[in-house]
């Protein structure tokens, strides 16, 4: 979810605009009737949002899933520490820490999606699901197993390497993360260890320390509590209580699109106090500011169900 304002702009008009958006992902979740999400292609921020939280999400061999908020001096959002939290493991740490692309084999391995068909057959799936008049989440699903194939994991894939992920990103603090990611590099020096480093080092500091804490939070909270957080949050970021990095990250990175890095402020790990990171997660101390209030729904999700 990426909110651009000029220095003109009041930051409370990006805020009511992704109030709606958590909304939104929130009906997807606990609508009456089961959402089925197509996602063919690459998806990320508002796109995840949406698809990773309706009742079943259809993957192809073309999918490709990300969260690169931190890169971008942001956080992960739209609901990410209800979703990522939920995964295997630590592999929701690894993925929102280091905005690791993952494809649809692997989404469907760890949970994230539900069903696998062929891209050349989506159009076919989309057709029969026209047809199903019932809301019953078992004959939508049967409907859908007619196109689904067993997906092609790969040996070397994201769930390969669970072990050393949980060993690293069960880790208490993102120093002591990437120091145990540094140790593994220099047992071993593979690729996917290197990248998750490089990424990590390139990310916003207090950006690492905001999603850390985002999905250890979300580990034991409901949706509607991940939601309200992600809320609280993204106010402060927009209003530059604490930092910057998301206007200089999205500058760089997205608008001028510049060859040089972000210039973060913290600019280093150890600059980033548990005080600062934690005023992120205060209410927002201006008087007509409410916090998101979502309306009790009967209806949820039960997701993130690992198939192998």
């Amino acid at each position: 979810m990426c909110i651009f304002l000029d220095e003109a702009g009041h930051w409370s008009y990006a805020a009511s605009s992704y109030k709606k958006n958590l909304f939104l992902d929130y009906v997807v979740a606990t609508y009456g009737k089961p959402v089925v999400a197509l996602i063919h292609g690459i998806v990320m921020g508002s796109g995840a949002g949406l698809s990773m939280h309706a009742a079943f999400k259809i993957v192809t061999e073309n999918t490709a899933f990300a969260m690169p908020e931190t890169s971008i001096g942001h956080f992960v959002d739209v609901g990410a520490s209800y979703f990522l939290s939920r995964l295997p493991g630590f592999l929701g740490e690894y993925l929102g820490l280091t905005g690791t692309k993952i494809r649809g084999p692997d989404m469907v391995a760890c949970g994230l999606a539900t069903h696998f068909v062929l891209s050349k057959d989506l159009h076919l799936v989309e057709s029969a699901l026209d047809e199903v008049t019932s809301s019953d989440t078992c004959k939508i699903s049967k409907v859908i197993r007619i196109y689904e194939h067993k997906p092609d994991v790969k040996q070397d894939g994201v769930y390969s390497r669970l072990e050393i992920i949980n060993k690293c990103f069960s880790r208490k603090t993102v120093e002591e993360i990437l120091s145990s990611l540094e140790s593994e590099a220099g047992n071993r020096a593979e690729k996917w260890i290197l990248e998750a480093i490089k990424s990590m080092k390139a990310a916003s500091p207090i950006s690492l320390k905001l999603s850390l804490k985002s999905i250890r939070e979300g580990r034991t909270q409901s949706l509607d509590q991940c939601l309200a957080r992600d809320y609280n949050i993204c106010c402060h970021i927009m209003r530059r209580t604490v930092s910057t990095d998301y206007f200089e990250g999205t500058r760089a990175m997205l608008l001028d699109k510049e060859n040089t890095p972000p210039k973060w402020e913290p600019a280093r790990l150890e600059l980033v106090s548990d005080e600062m990171v934690g005023r992120y997660f205060s209410r927002v101390d201006e008087d007509d500011w409410e916090s998101l209030q979502l309306p009790p729904r009967s209806n949820s999700v039960d997701m993130m169900r690992p198939k192998l």
